[in-house]
């Protein structure tokens, strides 16, 4: 399309290898800052294209595919004002970084500094911009919580082209609204995420896990909640404790990390309290499935009370399917991965009856990814009291349903 091209931003026809959830764009655009991003959306709002953000696309499999996808905007050559990516305020512990920056740049820049963005889960290979769209966090959220948390500003362009930001460096701000929030897990469907603004942290001098698996416990039992309940009030205060549990029929692996002053003696003490569960072994790495999802063909992720985690977990192992559930019993965030081959009917079952068992324990239940013959068979997402109000928002930020259009929650 002329109009595109007129912006000055590089606009390629879209190939195979850059699909949106499967659906193939007529146009990939390549902006270099949040201008250039205006101007796109200002044309696309003029010609009722259909939008699709995307950075690093390591999730774009996530939520449901897009109705339509008109023009995909690849954030990952974004500079700030400045033409840098990242104004680090060391002093300060805080960062204003470009939404396209790969977190593994991150991580990379801001260690030379001795400091870090305290949010873990996500992969390396992924965007600032994209971690946010979808809300990802690891097992560190334990102790300095999530992106939400540690998100003090943030900079989008809006679906009719118009630049707002909230926290930080206000350029112009949408009253009554906390931008940060709402487009963090948005998945897209708000505006366009150009810039971030976070709170860091100093790098632990050091940092200790300690693993026990646990063959006293039958499968993830009220044995699992006792030690969990025993490692969060823990006086050594452990920065994440997470479950790893390849077998629902059998015993988990329980590892808690100790970061920080004296890591070392904190860590024998935690060893001393998960041995009366299992021999605990104390290491420096962490161990190979940490932080890493359990699967990722077909990938679900529960949230309970925490005082239920325990429970979701038994009704998990009820379902009798082959399941590997890892997470964070502390947190009750878990994600459970099912076989790629698992068969259509046995899936929508095992979602449909496992969303029941989770509603009555005050949580629920999303679909991240599956292949679509497979997914296709359920909500992705699921029931949400929300969604009304999830609905407003929508029309208030993006009332033509042009950007990432029915990706989220109730078609949103």
């Amino acid at each position: 399309m002329e109009a595109l091209h007129e912006t000055g931003v590089t606009v390629r026809p879209a190939t195979p290898d850059r699909t949106a959830g499967g659906i193939l764009p007529r146009w990939v655009a390549l902006p270099e800052n949040t201008d250039e991003v205006a101007a796109l959306m200002r044309v696309s709002a003029a010609h009722d294209l259909a939008v699709v953000p995307a950075g690093g696309g390591t999730k774009l499999g996530w939520g449901n595919p897009p109705e339509r996808c008109d023009l995909l905007i690849d954030t990952r050559r974004l500079l700030l004002g400045d033409g840098s990516a990242v104004e680090h305020s060391a002093g300060d512990l805080v960062a204003r970084v470009s939404a396209g920056l790969s977190l593994d740049v991150l991580d990379s820049t801001l260690s030379r500094f001795g400091q870090e963005l305290a949010l873990d889960g996500a992969p390396r290979a992924g965007t600032v911009g994209g971690m946010l769209a979808t809300a990802v966090a690891g097992p560190r959220r334990f102790r300095y919580g999530t992106a939400r948390d540690l998100l003090i500003g943030i900079t989008v362009v809006l679906a009719d082209g118009t630049i707002a930001s909230s926290g930080g460096s206000v350029v112009k701000n949408v009253a009554g609204y906390d931008l940060g929030k709402l487009f963090t897990g948005s998945y897209g469907t708000l505006g366009v995420i150009t810039e971030a603004t976070f709170r860091l942290h100093p790098i632990p001098a050091d940092r200790r896990w300690i693993t026990v698996e646990p063959a006293s416990l039958a499968g993830a039992g009220h044995g699992t909640t006792e030690l969990v309940t025993e490692l969060a009030a823990a006086l050594a205060e452990p920065s994440a404790i997470e479950l790893d549990w390849p077998d629902p029929l059998g015993p988990p692996t329980v590892s808690a990390l100790v970061e920080g002053v004296a890591a070392g003696a904190r860590a024998e003490t935690v060893r001393r309290l998960m041995d009366g569960y299992g021999s605990a072994l104390i290491t420096a790495e962490a161990p190979a499935w940490w932080a890493v999802p359990p699967g990722a063909d077909v990938l679900l992720e529960l949230r309970v009370p925490p005082a239920a985690a325990h429970l979701a977990l038994r009704a998990v192992a009820a379902r009798r399917l082959p399941a590997r559930v890892r997470g964070s019993v502390a947190s009750a965030v878990l994600r459970v991965a099912l076989p790629a081959d698992v068969d259509e009917a046995a899936f929508a079952e095992f979602v449909a009856g496992l969303r029941d068992d989770l509603r009555r324990l005050g949580g629920g239940l999303t679909v991240l990814t599956a292949p679509p013959e497979i997914a296709r068979r359920v909500d992705r997402w699921g029931p949400s009291g929300a969604l009304p109000l999830m609905r407003r928002i929508k029309e208030r930020f993006d009332p033509d349903r042009r950007m990432s259009p029915g990706r989220f929650a109730g078609g949103i």
